[in-house]
């Protein structure tokens, strides 16, 4: 039986932080215009009022990122700490989601081109971002997807262990609603398995329903979630 992947690690091993550091049971996440996975404090154990108190206290700015912990989901709470970007965590065996993907669509290409870092840049995924896909230390790829003859999107994958993750998937405008967002996640997957992954995986805000469901129908499901909780001046 393949064992569960552990999921927070997955994420930071294919999304990491450029500073981490650990004190008592917290992980505190440091990456200046990285966006809030790579910036989020989380506990590796139970931990108590006193010990909620003393962080927030601390770095009364960082956002909490909860996988589960109703306890300290709780606490965070009660300090005025707000529920934010409800995330999915989605997977399937990588095998199932090797479709043929049509000719001259998508295209793997590491380190990006150009274009790839315009198309990102246009999504709002900037250098901070681009930076991160640097840090992997394992396997990697940038994906670049064409319409047309033109290129039109592009993403990120990234293996840790057995599991791959899909991160910053973006189609430029004049081009969605053409299926290039699942010719683009189908290559990934392909891949990923190529490069030994047993399970394909990706993340998407539960309030993003569009993109669930496009991921539902390739055959991935929910096999987690978190969340964040911010102080009301981040939380926006």
């Amino acid at each position: 039986m393949t064992p569960v992947p552990d999921w927070s690690a997955v994420i930071d091993a294919t999304w990491p932080a450029a500073h981490v550091s650990r004190h008592g049971p917290w992980v505190l996440r440091h990456t200046p215009g990285g966006g809030r996975r790579v910036n989020a404090t989380t506990a590796s154990e139970r931990v108590t009022g006193a010990q909620v108190a003393k962080v927030t206290a601390t770095m009364p700015h960082a956002p909490f990122r909860l996988h589960g912990a109703p306890d300290l989901d709780k606490l965070l709470a009660d300090a005025g700490y707000l529920d934010k970007d409800a995330t999915a965590i989605m997977a399937a065996p990588a095998a199932a989601l090797l479709q043929p993907v049509p000719g001259v669509t998508a295209f793997t290409v590491w380190p990006p081109l150009a274009v790839q870092r315009d198309i990102w840049a246009v999504g709002g995924i900037g250098p901070a971002r681009l930076a991160i896909m640097d840090r992997v230390t394992g396997p990697r790829t940038a994906l670049l997807g064409r319409i047309d003859d033109r290129p039109a999107g592009c993403a990120f994958v990234a293996l840790h262990q057995h599991t791959a993750m899909l991160h910053a998937l973006e189609v430029a405008v004049p081009h969605r609603r053409r299926g290039l967002g699942r010719h683009l996640t189908v290559a990934a997957a392909r891949w990923a398995a190529a490069q030994g992954a047993v399970t394909f995986s990706l993340l998407v805000t539960v309030a993003n329903a569009d993109a669930g469901g496009l991921y539902a129908s390739l055959g991935l499901q929910q096999v987690g979630c978190y969340h964040y909780r911010c102080p009301p001046e981040e939380a926006s």
